[in-house]
């Protein structure tokens, strides 16, 4: 997860970029935080999704094969 400080940032460069616009500093700035913020997002998502078992009303396991398959080769490594 990103810092509190990180994403007050993101929010204070998207506000000023709306406003007033942005210096090339403050622009690579922005860029390189959206990206981090990015990253951190799509990992939590996926080890997410990688972490869930998807039962259905019968009690039936019915994760998709695809999810099973990277679970089992997550944990074998």
């Amino acid at each position: 997860m990103l810092s509190p400080e990180k994403l007050q940032r993101i929010n204070e460069l998207s506000k000023k970029s709306k406003t007033s616009g942005l210096t090339m500093e403050e622009a690579k700035e922005q860029t390189n935080l959206r990206k981090e913020y990015l990253e951190t997002f799509r990992s939590t998502m996926r080890d997410t999704i990688e972490h869930v078992k998807v039962i259905d009303p019968e009690g039936n396991d019915v994760t998709p094969d695809k999810v099973k398959a990277t679970k089992s080769k997550k944990f074998l490594n």
